[in-house]
């Protein structure tokens, strides 16, 4: 057998997917980072369209339909009253695509990429995967990432920095003050500042804003999708978006690995953004309520949690053995070492679940916390 790239053997199977393979077919599924909401109705009905009129039998153009670029800078004016060329958009295979059209397109093999720890599992690997070196920063105790902690970990060799707010998996939201100070170090260091921004619109408490609302200079790519926004997580559609000379190179690299993201997703995307728009304060309604309820459930165990503001996901501290023993009982959730080593000791879970579904696994995880303490 030939041998393998020294890059893929830097990364391995994502811990999330081990734990999934590990529990049984009948379980509550706390683990799956996934809106439990149906697309919108005249988002499917804009995909069957195009399939039916046979708009969505070929390829689109490398960057997408005009129609959805169009809806997207629209999106981006509209939300942070930055205006956006249509040409300065790329529809891309999900968020996931358009981390890794960011990272390929700017980093060299050894330049170094600061993320937040814990942190998405993406990030690390996908910085490996550009041979790029991550270097984690650790989250204050309300696990927010700290400016200072990431200006201090800037080196000559910093190609960039990921930052993402609401986060993954901490439910974090970073404050106005701390996105004006990501732009500032942007600017300043003139290292690129990669925005993840995919659960922009489930904020609960204050308010989502993005470094492109006030960096002076071309140092941030802002990625999103219509997975979290619009609950299209199978409909595989996402966005990159910064400066042309940024978009330019990324495309280099998105017209090779991808040609372009599927037509008939495009047509459904295109719809979500630009048709009603209700779905998204019921979605962040509900993921509030069962915030309120899995809190509510953990400090009634015994188990602390600081408080998510946004996103579905908490990260509670948990005693050694919790999650093997939520999972031997049939609850999934994440060992939150699965997202970096500032993760230990912690266990990520996602109420993207029902409300009854939800109180019964809160149920199940004290029982299964009592057992391991």
């Amino acid at each position: 057998m030939t041998g393998f790239s020294s890059r893929v053997e830097r990364i391995s199977i994502s811990g999330i997917r081990e734990v999934f393979e590990a529990a049984g077919d009948d379980a509550i599924n706390l683990g799956l980072g996934q809106p439990d909401f149906p697309t919108p109705d005249h988002a499917r009905q804009a995909a069957v369209d195009a399939i039916e009129s046979g708009e969505a039998d070929g390829y689109t153009g490398n960057k997408g339909i005009e129609p959805l670029r169009e809806a997207i800078a629209a999106k981006h004016e509209r939300d942070q009253g930055v205006e956006i060329d249509p040409d300065d958009v790329i529809a891309t295979s999900g968020a996931s695509e358009a981390l890794h059209l960011a990272l390929e397109a700017h980093v060299d093999p050894g330049e170094e990429v600061i993320i937040p720890d814990p942190g998405f599992v993406s990030y690390d690997a996908l910085t490996k995967l550009a041979d790029g070196k991550p270097v984690p920063v650790a989250l204050r105790d309300d696990l927010t990432l700290d400016p200072a902690a990431v200006e201090a970990a800037i080196t000559d060799d910093t190609a960039a920095f990921i930052i993402n707010s609401p986060a993954n998996p901490t439910g974090a939201v970073a404050s106005k003050a701390d996105i004006q100070e990501f732009a500032r170090i942007a600017d300043e260091h003139d290292v690129l500042c990669v925005s993840d921004e995919v659960y922009e619109y489930t904020v609960f408490d204050g308010s989502h804003h993005s470094p492109i609302e006030y960096a002076e200079g071309d140092n941030v790519v802002v990625v999103n999708s219509s997975s979290k926004l619009y609950s299209m997580t199978g409909w595989r559609l996402g966005w990159v978006t910064g400066a042309s000379e940024r978009v330019d190179r990324m495309l280099r690299v998105h017209q090779y690995v991808q040609a372009c993201a599927s037509a008939p997703a495009q047509y459904a995307a295109e719809a979500a953004l630009t048709g009603p728009q209700g779905i998204v304060a019921e979605m962040t309604d509900s993921f509030e309520r069962r915030r309120d309820i899995l809190l509510d459930g953990l400090a009634d165990h015994d188990i602390d949690c600081a408080t998510p503001r946004g996103a579905f996901y908490a990260m509670p501290e948990v005693p050694e053995g919790f999650v093997e023993e939520c999972i031997d009982r049939g609850v999934v959730v994440v060992p939150g070492d699965a997202f970096g080593a500032g993760g230990e000791g912690m266990a990520r879970i996602s109420y993207a679940t029902d409300e009854a579904t939800l109180r019964e696994a809160i149920e199940i995880m004290g029982e299964a916390a009592a057992a391991v303490r």
